[in-house]
């Protein structure tokens, strides 16, 4: 698995994440906030299944995991 997700893509992804998960478990959202938990793995990890069908990639080139 090769990295596709690099530096400013990566620190959003999981500021976002944190902040959806965050602001449903004190309950300002509903349960669809739970859906944070995606953009914060794909930030964690480094790798999008997204980006790699739509042939997208914000690192560096030829950055292995």
């Amino acid at each position: 698995m090769v990295t596709n997700v690099g530096g400013i893509d990566r620190v959003l992804r999981i500021a976002i994440g944190l902040g959806l998960i965050v602001a449903t478990l004190l309950h300002y959202l509903p349960v669809w906030g739970w859906i944070g938990v995606v953009p914060l793995v794909t930030g964690v990890v480094g790798w999008c299944p997204a980006y790699t069908l739509l042939g997208v990639k914000t690192c560096k080139r030829g950055s292995p995991t």
